[in-house]
């Protein structure tokens, strides 16, 4: 009965199609248009614009040539060590003397280098193939400093020759002296193992540290050189530490990847 009277009522009265109608509010229209324009912007910086990734990485510093670990070719007790550790050395130089069954033998260093870890004390039994010193090879005293970047292999092949790197050193306080500047000089494409990393570094312990999340590939960064410096090397910093910089040095290395297009993620 009472939709039969709403029926009637609606039925008596004008439907009203003399009267404008109203569409939107303006603070509709207003509304709108700030989206359209927000969209079309997102638009154009998707194709036009460019996206900044880094990747981070923990890293070491040394002359580039890498090290070697010193082993001992004999048995026997270790009668006088005849070289000290930071001492730089040529080819061939005796490092310790060791007594065997068959008389004494002096193990001798392999290349040229600098001693950065010696493992053998006098008194020492050694067995054969035993590690008594790890040696880094660098000529000169001025050889120049690299960074060697372990990045993670997933990573590596977006890494491009020349990109930008950002060190931060262990031994640097970075919120005072800033950070290391330098640039790719290679990328490894092979990864490499915990122990391959431990025979380039002379250090099995960083092997295994730089392999925690899987093998790695190894990125050379070749250091900004700066005469302002007291490191000889350029910082994010207008003088950077008071200090030179040593070898075997830890860091942790940030690594500019290749710009990208927002709308490249979009396409296949």
């Amino acid at each position: 009965m009472q939709f039969r009277q709403q029926a009637l009522a609606k039925l008596q009265s004008p439907e009203e199609l003399d009267l404008p109608v109203r569409f939107a509010r303006p603070q509709g229209w207003l509304a709108l248009s700030v989206t359209v324009v927000a969209m079309a912007a997102a638009s154009v910086w998707a194709v036009t614009g460019s996206v900044v990734s880094t990747v981070s990485a923990p890293a070491v510093l040394t002359h580039g040539q890498g090290s070697y670990v010193l082993q001992s070719p004999v048995a026997g007790q270790v009668t006088a060590v005849l070289a000290q550790q930071g001492q730089r050395l040529p080819a061939g130089s005796p490092v310790l003397k060791v007594r065997t069954g068959q008389g004494e033998t002096v193990v001798r260093s392999l290349d040229a280098g600098r001693i950065s870890a010696l493992a053998a004390t006098v008194g020492q039994i050694l067995r054969t193939g035993a590690d008594v010193a790890a040696v880094e090879r660098v000529a000169h005293a001025r050889d120049p400093l690299y960074a060697t970047v372990y990045v993670p292999a997933q990573n590596a092949a977006a890494i491009p020759a020349g990109a930008a790197v950002d060190l931060t050193v262990q031994s640097v306080p970075s919120q005072e002296y800033g950070v290391l500047r330098g640039r790719v000089k290679a990328v490894d494409r092979t990864a490499q193992s915990a122990r391959q990393i431990g025979a380039f570094l002379g250090d099995a312990q960083l092997g295994e540290q730089f392999t925690e999340e899987g093998r790695a590939v190894a990125v050379t960064v070749r250091l900004d050189r700066s005469s302002a410096t007291e490191s000889g090397y350029r910082w994010s910093t207008a003088d950077g530490p008071p200090y030179r910089l040593t070898s075997m040095t830890l860091a942790t290395g940030s690594i500019r990847l290749a710009d990208q297009r927002p709308v490249d993620w979009l396409l296949p």
